[in-house]
């Protein structure tokens, strides 16, 4: 939602390695990526030294939707190794509990994207389509039974961590305990997760050492934590093989090829993260722009099947869960009139290049008929593309039609944001509804 009398934005004022930025109304950051956009050479940031942590030599920012799609194409000059996921690089122990396919390139993340995509087929799919349905309704008579609250944990948060810890085979009596570590995983630039608080004097960030301990042991313990998980059920399902995915992964062999039961655990914990938190994000997010866009919920409404999939495309387009991801260079490599050199670093704003206004037509207005929408939501197009976005769209889909179905009428609050850089997430959203006469699930419009 806008702000009144936004302050006037220069490039001087934009420091995208600053946390406070991330910490603006939405509508501020897309005014300040429009800047960026619109500046002929792409912006470095240098990030700060932090205790015990290595220092990083900062990066370039690509803001433009054709220098985002162009580097996601090339993996052999943008690398994903050492790290996709955070600017700056981890203590080299963590590696063990993070460093999953999503920080690999070929031949080590095709050997591993070969054996897991089996999870993501679609008979796979098929197999969940009923499961995601029925869980969706549960959920939503649940919502209805308490009445008005917050969203996020009630409603947004339990479909996509459900979904995916019955695939695993993940017993119900974790599932509160996934999304809690997640939540760590994810937030590990918000106090509230990890015990730790960024100061700033004069401009410049401050860490103590206790602090970081605490934010590093915190982030470590919880990827531990999900590695033990992985772990226990791994070694279940190898000794008794069952029809959940976790035994598929754990014995499977493509081509002479099996996950070590390391691969296994770190995929298990890239899964359940990128599983829960970027759908339930999309879905928040969903909720929260159908309620200050009540024509598009009209339009969606007046023809659901018609129109629920262009809507799926748009929130993920307008609301991108997932802000960024880094790349590293290979070589010297020109684009777009820029020369990056060799062992330089880049990050992919998927945010700003879904806001790109060379690529999309008033970008800035929320539009479920927006067509053609080809957004970076899911990552960019190359060998990264999200193995899950068949899953999220499809969880997207059926919990707006349970929702809307049963609840025309709910609208969100004021979101309580996610303190980062990384995740686009609430972690709280309060909602409210008229509740139906009868909680029982009617046929779906």
């Amino acid at each position: 939602m806008a702000t009144e009398n936004p302050p006037q934005l220069t490039l001087a004022d934009i420091d995208l390695s600053d946390l406070r930025f991330w910490a603006r109304p939405l509508d501020e950051r897309a005014r300040a990526f429009a800047i960026l956009r619109a500046h002929p050479e792409p912006v470095f940031s240098t990030l700060p030294k932090l205790p015990f942590l290595p220092q990083s030599p900062g990066s370039w920012a690509l803001v433009r939707h054709e220098d985002v799609t162009e580097a996601s194409r090339n993996p052999e000059v943008f690398s994903s190794e050492p790290s996709a996921t955070s600017p700056a690089d981890m203590p080299r122990w963590m590696d063990k509990y993070f460093n999953s396919m999503i920080d690999m390139d070929d031949p080590r993340h095709a050997k591993i994207r070969r054996i897991v995509s089996r999870a993501f087929s679609p008979r796979m799919l098929a197999k969940a389509e009923d499961d995601i349905a029925n869980r969706a309704a549960r959920i939503v008579d649940e919502l209805i039974a308490t009445g008005d609250g917050d969203f996020v944990s009630r409603a947004a948060a339990r479909l996509p961590v459900e979904v995916i810890c019955d695939m695993l085979g993940i017993p119900a009596r974790h599932h509160r305990r996934v999304v809690d570590l997640t939540n760590i995983i994810v937030g590990y630039s918000d106090p509230e997760y990890v015990g730790a608080t960024v100061e700033y004097s004069g401009g410049t960030p401050k860490l103590g050492r206790v602090d970081t301990v605490r934010m590093l042991g915190t982030i470590a313990s919880a990827g531990w934590r999900l590695h033990r998980l992985a772990a226990q059920l791994g070694r279940e399902r190898r000794a008794t093989p069952t029809d959940d995915l976790t035994s598929a992964l754990v014995n499977a062999n493509v081509d002479g090829e099996r996950l070590s039961p390391r691969e296994f655990a770190t995929f298990f914990l890239l899964l359940v993260v990128a599983g829960n938190e970027t759908t339930r994000n999309a879905i928040a997010h969903g909720l929260k722009l159908f309620t200050e866009h009540p024509e598009q919920r009209e339009l969606l409404l007046a023809d659901f099947d018609g129109r629920i999939a262009g809507a799926v495309e748009e929130i993920v387009r307008y609301s991108s869960p997932v802000i960024f991801m880094r790349r590293n260079l290979t070589r010297d490599y020109e684009m777009n009139g820029h020369t990056y050199r060799k062992g330089e670093r880049v990050t992919l704003f998927y945010w700003s290049a879904n806001r790109d206004e060379s690529m999309f037509s008033d970008p800035d207005r929320f539009d479920i008929t927006r067509s053609p929408n080809p957004h970076v939501g899911f990552g960019g197009p190359g060998p990264h593309f999200c193995l899950g976005a068949n899953l999220a769209r499809r969880e997207i889909t059926v919990m707006f039609r349970e929702l809307f179905t049963r609840l025309p009428d709910i609208t969100a609050g004021e979101p309580d944001r996610l303190m980062s850089g990384f995740i686009n997430g609430y972690k709280r959203l309060p909602c409210t509804f008229t509740p139906p006469a009868t909680s029982s699930a009617p046929a779906a419009p």
